[in-house]
């Protein structure tokens, strides 16, 4: 291990002034973040599908790796900063991450432990503690890396090439978007392949296979560039060293609270009587950078909440998860955009943009895109049926019987015909008498809040009545339903989807179906199999009706009706569009930035550490998140992100009046100065020292000579 400072500088081989070992860095970034992204984009429906776990427990085990990811960067900032240095760190948990990545891809081959050859997994606790410790180490290796990669970037330049270091700190940025762009469109489509020895099945080998062997290519590209490297030696354990001081210079206040005693500039110089200068002011400079980082988590908690404006306002022509391309699509546009183009031009107009200014303008770009999504929202809202409250609910009905029918609902009186439903919901009390005919009344009692489909059937010459109730859905699903009036249990799929036997003159369970085609396979008891296709836009919701006199023969789809029970929406996705600009430039001014200031404010050994402490904000970000995912939320969409938006501003507001006393340093300057400490300050420090332990040696002779003269007096 090299002392402190201690830097392994080779010739120095520059390409349009940057030095060539950068693009190994990167090319090593882009690699390793498409196997991250790649695989986390199919992580959920590896769990829902694979595994066999409900929503809820896929969902918190994804989030549960996901923080992890963000927590591991500390003991990976230690490790490179204390004892491995930055090089040895990477390659030493990329192998862990590599480890990880073939572990996953091995858990999910379904053949290993398939022995009956029926396409199912016979010991699915071997494939589920393999998942596990893969994602172990995936979350170790990447959150690992992840501090000491942008550091170890930054240390190869110079201290002349600022510019060049804070052109790199984006094209970094760049290759992070690039390599999850990539992966989060092709691992899906890997996915969807059909693969598998005994039986053919989605492949999620594959979906994990080819991020593991891009983890590969990423350590090779790293370890290749080697011999061109700085490698700035480790300086022992630097975090031990950091915390005794900072606890010393606190205790040592604490015992020195008088107020005769001359109080110091900083409470750290109480630290003085043990430890150097130059610790000290390193300590200082780490310290000054994490008290203003206390604010940003809120940023990144409602940074978060951007996934909502696809989720929440999925009532659009096009899918959700689509929409998570647009942002890292709109980073690749942005970043040039902002170092080529925005910031030269704030440059000419004289106007001083520091670091700081640029990370708060970033936090009130977001607090804009929040506002941009409530108006949104309205737009979404004005087409949004009216849904009940929860002190009333809503009714349709639909006609199974062989003949029109004439029906009195609470204050309603219409006509049906057969096989045909209401057009639209009537709205009642959570009860109301309903007359079929001339028949006998019956009370209706209904929860609230629900919107209900009520079928009439004809049984033994009586007319019956059967309820099926829904309660207020999300606003981005895409509900459908069938009711089986065919004399026999019917099975019905669409995709990977089922809506389970359903037992004649009875209503399936509502199932989810994506925007577009989709195509329905209906399976009798007898084995005969008929199918429909039909177009759905999306947040539509259908209810079909199968006859008593279908035939199950390879189309089927003219036989089968159906009643629109939610209209779909005619938005376009085009108004999403200013939100997701104003948030992605918010994100690249802020984050772009705080990646280069958490390295030029940080010592020379402690930089790893400081990267660390921004990847930290993120990681509290999404614990906050996790714990009031679930807490009260406004009744309306559009009031949530105009809270949303106040919030940031909130933030931004305080952030901005810290970092107004924030003073800029020159850690390379502050640590030259320190080292080059005058030989008469040294020595008069040491005769300092050397006069305080000739103090307190004679003061303990004396305390023992008065000891044992009194002995002696009790001995006679």
């Amino acid at each position: 291990r090299g002392d402190e400072g201690d830097v392994h500088s080779p010739p120095s081989v520059t390409i349009f002034g940057y030095p060539l070992s950068i693009f190994f860095i990167v090319v090593n970034e882009f690699c390793e973040r498409f196997s991250y992204y790649g695989m986390r984009a199919v992580l959920v429906l590896y769990f829902k599908y694979f595994l066999k776990w409900d929503d809820d427990f896929s969902t918190t085990i994804y989030h549960t790796f996901v923080a992890l990811c963000y927590l591991s960067p500390i003991l990976g900032a230690i490790i490179a900063d204390s004892w491995l240095g930055k090089f040895k760190t990477i390659v030493y948990l990329s192998i862990v991450y590599t480890a990880g990545q073939v572990i996953m891809a091995v858990g999910a081959i379904n053949d290993i432990t398939d022995g009956n050859k029926d396409g199912t997994p016979d010991n699915m606790t071997f494939h589920i503690a393999l998942s596990m410790v893969g994602l172990l180490l995936i979350a170790l290796g990447t959150g690992g890396i992840k501090p000491c990669v942008a550091a170890f970037g930054g240390d190869q330049f110079n201290d002349d090439q600022e510019k060049q270091r804070s052109t790199f700190f984006s094209i970094f940025y760049l290759s992070i978007n690039a390599g999850s762009l990539l992966s989060t469109i092709i691992t899906p489509i890997l996915r969807a392949q059909k693969c598998g020895i005994h039986t053919q099945q989605q492949c999620y080998p594959l979906a994990f296979g080819v991020p593991a062997a891009l983890m590969v290519v990423s350590l090779i590209v790293f370890i290749v560039g080697s011999g061109m490297y700085n490698k700035t030696a480790p300086s022992g354990n630097i975090m031990v060293k950091v915390c005794k001081c900072i606890f010393f210079a606190i205790m040592n206040r604490f015992h020195n609270r008088s107020s005769q005693i001359p109080k110091r500039e900083h409470w750290l110089d109480w630290a003085e009587e043990k430890y150097d200068k130059l610790l000290i002011a390193q300590v200082k400079m780490v310290l000054k950078v994490l008290f203003l980082y206390i604010p940003l988590p809120m940023f990144w908690a409602l940074f978060d909440q951007q996934r909502s404006f696809s989720l929440q306002q999925g009532l659009m022509v096009i899918q959700p998860d689509q929409m998570q391309t647009v942002n890292p699509i709109l980073i690749l546009i942005m970043v040039p955009v902002m170092d080529f183009i925005i910031y030269p031009l704030i440059s000419k107009c004289k106007l001083n943009f520091t670091p700081l200014r640029k990370i708060t303008v970033g936090m009130f770009l977001a607090g804009l895109a929040f506002v941009a999504a409530a108006l949104v929202q309205l737009q979404i809202d004005a087409t949004l049926p009216d849904f009940p409250s929860s002190t009333e609910q809503q009714a349709k009905f639909i006609n199974m019987v062989n003949r029109p029918i004439n029906i009195t609902a609470g204050k309603y009186a219409f006509q049906l015909q057969a096989l045909q439903g209401n057009k639209e919901y009537n709205r009642y009390d959570l009860s109301f008498d309903l007359t079929i005919d001339s028949g006998s009344t019956e009370t209706i009692r209904l929860p609230g809040g629900t919107r209900n489909t009520i079928v009439i059937v004809e049984e033994a010459d009586r007319m019956t009545n059967i309820k099926v109730s829904i309660k207020v859905r999300s606003k981005s699903k895409s509900n459908h339903i069938f009711f089986n009036g065919f004399g026999m249990t019917l099975n019905i799929t669409v995709g990977e989807e089922g809506f389970g036997n359903i037992v004649s003159k009875n209503m399936s369970t509502y199932v989810d179906v994506p925007q577009g085609t989709a195509k329905f396979v209906i399976k009798n008891a007898a084995g005969s199999t008929c199918v429909f296709k039909r177009e759905f836009g999306f947040g539509s919701s259908y209810t079909f009706i199968i006859p008593p006199n279908v035939t199950f023969e390879e189309n089927c789809e003219p036989h089968i009706k159906e009643v629109e029970d939610i209209k779909a929406n005619s938005i376009h996705m085009a108004w999403q569009i200013p939100q997701y600009f104003l948030m992605t430039s918010g994100e690249v001014v802020f984050s772009v930035t705080g990646l280069e200031f958490s390295y030029s404010q940080a010592p020379s050994n402690m930089k790893a550490v400081l990267q660390a402490g921004w990847l930290l904000t993120v990681a509290v970000g999404n614990i906050i998140v996790l714990i009031v995912a679930e807490a009260a939320t406004l009744p309306d969409q559009w009031a949530e992100y105009v809270l949303f938006a106040a919030l940031l501003v909130l933030v931004c507001i305080i952030f901005a009046i810290m970092a107004y006393f924030y003073t800029y340093i020159d850690p390379v300057k502050i640590e030259a100065d320190f080292a080059n400490l005058e030989p008469e300050d040294e020595k008069k420090k040491n005769l300092e020292m050397t006069k305080k332990d000739m103090v307190e040696n004679h003061d303990e002779k004396k305390r023992r000579s008065s000891n044992e003269g009194k002995i002696v007096q009790t001995n006679f």
